[in-house]
């Protein structure tokens, strides 16, 4: 009876891949960190942190010529955070990350429908966030239109919550009873398009964001205000040879979510690189990213909502990583190098040199300067990281840290500012009818 249900189930597949595409994949990413000033500056007297924490996924998708789904569950969990005996998952960590279903309309037109990522060019406003655990999706509907050397995507977005009563409420906490309307990052509403044109050499891309905030009337209940932030980009990419160049440019403009007009927010961004040799690529960049002058009524700071700032401004998250809002900005000018060590064996390296484009209320200027090493060993089925980053604050770092720890006397931090990390990554595909390209 068994073998006769195998057979059956065999069949099945087989008829299903003449005309369809089905797959099945997974992921398993433990990384093991060291934090000892990651992403705040660690004070003297606090032990550092040491934590493994592990991203386990597994996805399934479905394709045919008029239609795709798929479907991405995962569980993000810090090790021994759950007592072993409880039958659920206590830290409430398992969650739908993609689910979409993308309709074919011919002549290049199709429609994606659902949970999904929206990531562009360098990730430099819209990213997946992969390196974080959870990473970040958007629930939306979104129009798409491909041609050769040509791309147009146009996504809505409409978050809801319906409370107790059935209000339009829609809060941090997906609960209209625990809103937060502070909060910069989840939107009650979103437009956005994407545009990208390629030529030989050379890549111009646009993009266009309208993110709107609900805000309550604690009085009254009213949730019909919304504040409405409008962001304009473009990256632009030039390859020639062994010469590189890419560059953004970003304007920022309407009311930011606590009321305060932002008035000629901007980021501009220009990196250079060149291959020595095919084992040695060296960089050279510079990122401008305008703060916020606190003499005028509104807020000049430049917010990249979206982006996997992790990418940016050293891994050690001390800028624009859930931090750094409406702060004195940043001017990141910085210098890499990527060394090809073996066959699959790569090296990583990035210096850079911090300073706020306004200064503190002290007068600082100066930040600090951060050095990123990451070593990459690639295996048949399966890769590992290694990195290390030294951050050396400034005086004007320190003083910002003081003040968001709304301390009152000096504080006294550690001289070393370091973190350490190891990861393992598996994705293996464990099944699919789809042809092999060998």
């Amino acid at each position: 009876m068994k073998r006769g249900y195998s057979l059956f189930i065999l069949v099945i597949l087989s008829v299903q891949s003449i005309s369809a595409q089905f797959s099945l994949d997974a992921q398993f990413r433990p990384r093991t960190e060291y934090r000892n000033g990651f992403q705040f500056l660690q004070r003297e007297g606090v032990d550092a942190g040491f934590v493994t924490n592990t991203r386990a996924r597994i996805g399934v998708g479905f394709k045919t010529e008029t239609y795709q789904i798929y479907l991405n569950v995962q569980d993000v969990q810090i090790w021994g955070e759950n007592p072993q005996l409880v039958p659920v998952d206590g830290n409430n960590s398992f969650s739908l990350f993609e689910a979409w279903g993308e309709l074919q309309f011919g002549g290049g037109w199709s429609t994606k429908l659902g949970r999904q990522v929206l990531s562009y060019d360098d990730q430099r406003y819209f990213g997946g966030l992969d390196w974080a655990q959870q990473g970040r999706y958007h629930d939306l509907a979104m129009i798409k239109f491909r041609q050769e050397g040509f791309m147009l995507d146009v996504g809505l977005a409409f978050n809801q919550d319906l409370d107790n009563l059935g209000g339009p409420l829609f809060g941090f906490k997906n609960s209209g009873t625990e809103f937060n309307s502070a909060n910069p990052f989840q939107y009650k509403t979103m437009q956005h398009l994407y545009a990208k044109k390629e030529f030989k050499a050379f890549s111009a891309s646009l993009v266009l964001a309208n993110l709107g905030f609900q805000q309550i009337d604690t009085e009254t209940g009213d949730a019909s205000d919304i504040r409405n932030t409008f962001t304009a980009g473009t990256h632009l990419t030039y390859k020639k040879g062994k010469f590189g160049l890419e560059g953004n440019a970003f304007l920022q403009t309407g009311e930011f979510v606590t009321g305060i007009d932002i008035d000629g927010a901007y980021l501009l961004g220009l990196e250079a690189s060149y291959s020595v040799s095919p084992k040695t690529k060296l960089g050279l960049g510079i990122e401008a990213i305008s703060g916020d002058d606190p003499s005028t009524g509104g807020t000049e700071a430049f917010l990249p909502h979206f982006g996997t700032n992790h990418k940016f401004n050293g891994f050690m998250d001390h800028f624009y990583v859930g931090n750094w809002i409406n702060n004195v900005g940043l001017l990141d000018i910085h210098a890499s190098a990527t060394f090809k060590l073996g066959e699959k064996t790569t090296l990583f390296s990035k210096l850079m040199s911090f300073q706020g484009m306004e200064d503190t209320p002290s007068g600082e200027s100066g930040l600090g300067t951060e050095l990123d090493l990451v070593l990459t060993q690639k295996f048949k089925d399966f890769a590992l990281q290694i990195g290390y980053s030294q951050l050396f604050a400034a005086d004007g770092l320190e003083e910002l840290e003081i003040a968001r720890l709304g301390a009152t006397e000096p504080v006294d931090f550690k001289g070393s500012q370091n973190w350490a990390w190891a990861m393992i990554i598996i994705k293996p595909t464990l099944f699919t009818t789809a042809k092999s390209d060998k």
